[in-house]
């Protein structure tokens, strides 16, 4: 009896191996070095600078040099009035800016999404400026207001304006020629983005609203608008990082001039740790800018509703 219960009994069934947890992990493990590395080069900057602003720390002063705990960031707010005459003329530069910006590379974008003859060629020639950087765009246009040679000599050739008139160098013009050269290469950013999201809108809806009645301003303002959402939300948040921390352009057109009518946050802090050594101070306005920006940001977003319904 219990050699037939024996042989009725079924086998066991093999056991299964252990999966090794090493496939799951290699991927981890392969992109490990170059995320530590990353890490390390934006984790270090950004301590440091959090440690130097509580920090009282000049090379060209080290008999001074030494842990000052909040005095910097009092000083900024109490004692420095470039700070806020700085941080007033960024929210102008950035609104002007990304609001320019947004606005003639919708209507490229616009443009160059219709079907026309040279179609590659436009989108070429659109996209462009945006290859070239800050510096060398800066060269261009130092060289387009030189009053000798550039625009305001031909102006002058033909009756309009004066001879030898820098528009650079005077505080009433120095502002819309600093913008206009910005605008030269920052409307490209928004025309590539937005164009990007245009291909992808269907045609189906734009046939649907005509069949419908609707004209080319409604189809444009209850379809292609809130496709565009998304797209615009991004691209203005990343555009007005991007000229708040402008640096090389008006460093090279203006230096912050005339008269520092075009010091940006950004620049002046440049200046204060280039120019004038003190490290300290400028790693606590740093400081304050980015927590500037972080909350600026975290409103900008919360506001807009990015990534929300269309």
């Amino acid at each position: 009896m219990a050699q037939a219960a024996a042989v009725a009994k079924p086998p066991a069934p093999p056991r299964r191996r252990r999966a090794s947890a090493t496939p799951r992990r290699l991927p981890y493990l392969l992109i490990a070095p170059a995320a530590l590395l990353m890490l390390g080069f934006i984790a270090y900057p950004v301590l440091s600078v959090f440690y130097y602003s509580l920090q009282e720390y000049n090379p060209t002063k080290p008999w001074r040099n030494g842990f000052a705990g909040l005095d910097n960031f009092t000083r900024i707010f109490t004692e420095d009035p470039l700070f806020w005459d700085t941080l007033v003329f960024s929210a102008k530069w950035v609104f002007v800016e990304v609001g320019l910006q947004l606005l003639f590379g919708l209507a490229l974008a616009l443009i160059v999404n219709q079907t026309f003859v040279g179609r590659g060629l436009g989108r070429a020639l659109v996209f462009s400026p945006w290859a070239v950087s800050g510096v060398l765009t800066s060269a261009i246009w130092v060289l387009l207001y030189n009053s000798q040679t550039g625009i305001t000599r031909y102006l002058a050739d033909m009756g309009i304006g004066e001879y030898g008139v820098s528009w650079l160098s005077d505080t009433s013009t120095v502002f819309p020629a600093a913008v206009v050269a910005d605008l030269w290469r920052g409307v490209p950013f928004f025309a590539i983005l937005i164009l990007a999201d245009l291909q992808s809108v269907s045609k189906d809806l734009y046939e649907a609203a005509e069949v419908d009645g609707a004209g080319r301003l409604k189809q444009f303002w209850h379809i292609t608008l809130p496709h565009l959402k998304d797209a615009i939300i991004l691209s203005t948040l990343l555009r007005a990082v991007w000229e708040f921390n402008n640096v090389d352009l008006l460093y090279t057109l203006t230096g912050g001039g005339p008269a520092g009518s075009t010091t940006t946050l950004p620049l002046y802090i440049a200046n204060t740790s280039v120019d004038a050594h003190d490290f300290g101070y400028a790693s606590a306005l740093t400081t304050v800018a980015f927590v500037i920006l972080l909350f600026c940001s975290m409103v900008y977003l919360r506001l807009s509703k990015f990534g929300g319904e269309k």
